[in-house]
């Protein structure tokens, strides 16, 4: 056959190669801690398991691409609560399955010549744009800048897209409220859309909680996509949302019975069960931050800091030369971490590092980190030490 020939252009998802690795060293019979995938393996809570096996029929039907109502309303009662502005769940919000097929396909109903993305950064939202024959325009995230995109470097003028991350993977940082108005304000004035990936709104440990692009002042042309995974702990099940404005919200409509990404309906009913309750999600933000706690103080005393911010999951690692050294050296010991160029050339010098094992597999992984970045007494210096 002939493929397409963005699809054969393309190098290899990233974490493609992660996975090969980890079936590499569980093939040699090496105990592998992974922190390179960014996928929750804690339990989806007991009441969100139950309500989607009491909504299972004898018959099934398809769903429809607009969702059910009640979780339409769930997710907008969540954001209402969470963020503060009331959506019409019947206009403005509508579920997804999972946030990443939402992320890929909507370069495809937005118009425009090109699509800005930011980087180092969540790579399908560049792959979407690449098979909808977009161009793409990156915008660094710089330390210095707080890993915040200066929106005022870019040519607006042929763009149809600009898409946000916060709070962001791989660096962590959180975004004020002030780059939602700025970016609003270009969407209306440029007509772009501005789409802002909230994935990770939930997991975060400062004193205030993230802020999301739903706040804005004047929400035209800008849309919030999350999703039930990191909050959750329910990665397969697949369940997210996106909303915002109601004409971004009915072309979506438009497009989605195409492309046959409505979520099961029993998938649904145990979504509209998560959306409602907070107390499991405050138990899974406790556990992440148990891990972080366990693992900072290794790389802390061998003088890599996290040099992201206070929200996710990831330590975004600055390790400089030793970044490439470093991930090869712990991929040996059957550490499994993710070299910070995975996400572009401004990650390079970096290393990614999901909490997401198990608190005691972290806690099994501490001494095994020391050993590799020479931490108990030069057992093992790090490369480049």
């Amino acid at each position: 056959m002939r493929p397409s020939p963005v699809l054969s252009s393309l190098r290899t998802y990233p974490f493609v190669r992660l996975t090969d690795a980890k079936r590499e060293l569980l093939a040699r019979g090496v105990e592998v801690v992974d922190f390179g995938i960014g996928e929750p393996r804690e339990d989806t809570p007991p009441f969100i398991r139950e309500a989607v096996a009491g909504a299972l029929q004898p018959k099934s039907t398809y769903p429809l691409a607009e969702g059910l109502p009640e979780l339409r309303a769930a997710i907008a009662a969540w954001i209402e609560r969470r963020f503060g502005p009331a959506l019409d769940p019947g206009t403005e919000v509508l579920p997804t399955l999972g946030s990443k097929e939402a992320i890929f396909h909507l370069a495809q109903v937005v118009g425009g010549d090109s699509v800005v993305v930011t980087t180092p950064g969540y790579p399908v939202a560049e792959r979407g744009a690449a098979f909808a024959g977009k161009s793409v325009l990156e915008l660094p995230l710089l330390a210095e800048r707080g890993f915040l995109p200066d929106l005022d470097a870019v040519d607006w003028s042929r763009v149809g897209i600009l898409w946000l991350n916060y709070p962001n993977n791989p660096t962590a940082a959180t975004a004020p409220l002030e780059l939602y108005e700025r970016a609003a304000a270009i969407a209306r004035e440029h007509d772009v859309v501005v789409a802002s990936d909230e994935a990770y709104s939930e997991i975060y440990f400062g004193a205030e909680p993230p802020a999301s692009a739903l706040q804005v002042a004047d929400r035209r042309n800008v849309i919030a996509l999350n999703t039930l995974s990191k909050r959750s702990s329910m990665p397969g099940y697949r369940s997210g949302f996106v909303a915002g404005d109601p004409e971004v919200i009915a072309a979506l409509k438009r497009y989605r019975p195409n492309v046959g990404v409505a979520p099961p309906e029993f998938i649904q009913i145990g979504a509209a069960a998560a959306w409602a309750d907070e107390a499991h999600v405050e138990d899974v933000r406790a556990l992440y931050r148990a891990k972080r706690e366990v693992l900072l103080p290794v790389f802390e005393a061998a003088g890599i800091r996290h040099a992201g911010g206070d929200a996710t999951f990831f330590l975004w690692l600055d390790a400089g030369e030793r970044a490439d050294p470093l991930a090869a050296a712990l991929l040996e010991r059957g550490v499994v971490v993710a070299p910070g160029s995975f996400f572009g050339p401004a990650g390079e010098g970096f290393l990614r590092l999901a909490l997401v094992p198990t608190l005691a597999e972290c806690e099994r992984a501490a001494a095994l980190l020391a050993s590799v970045v020479g931490v108990q007494g030069g057992v093992e210096a790090g490369p480049g030490a």
